[in-house]
């Protein structure tokens, strides 16, 4: 495991301790670097949405945390997010936000198009259905170039 995952992983492990008990799920956590600067990043979300308050309440106990820990070597920014118009990523994003309307886009055109706004129906490993205009249209995961919530 890399450093990177290690540092994903105790993160997780600290933020699900956090959680316990609370209304707020983990959706990810991310560390990347974006120009000159690494970002470690904490996405939460609640049913209702997540508020200004809620990312507040849980980076304060989890900046403790990384001073107190200090296991990531590099210098970093962190932050606290609400999953928003993140891009789905794993399996549990679509558990999430079944029955929800979503916006997918695919690598490549079907009927002319390539951006497409429904509901999401069902998934498996190898598609995504969602229901556009009373009609279901079954997409293949290979070519969707994107996957979010709809706003």
């Amino acid at each position: 495991m890399g450093k990177k995952d290690t540092y994903i992983k105790k993160t997780e492990e600290h933020v699900l301790k956090l959680l316990e008990g609370t209304e707020l799920e983990l959706v990810d956590v991310e560390f990347v670097k974006e120009l000159d600067d690494y970002y470690l990043r904490v996405f939460i979300d609640k049913k209702g949405g997540v508020s200004i308050n809620d990312c507040t309440e849980l980076s304060r106990p989890m900046n403790d945390i990384l001073d107190s820990e200090d296991y990531i070597s590099e210098a970093y920014i962190f932050e606290v997010c609400s999953s928003g118009d993140r891009p789905f990523k794993k399996d549990r994003d679509f558990e999430r936000n079944l029955n929800e309307k979503i916006e997918l886009r695919t690598y490549k055109a079907i009927d002319s198009s390539k951006e497409f706004v429904g509901r999401l129906i069902s998934f498996d490993k190898e598609s995504v259905t969602v229901l556009i205009d009373d009609e279901e249209i079954k997409f293949d995961r290979k070519n969707l170039s994107l996957v979010r919530k709809a706003f």
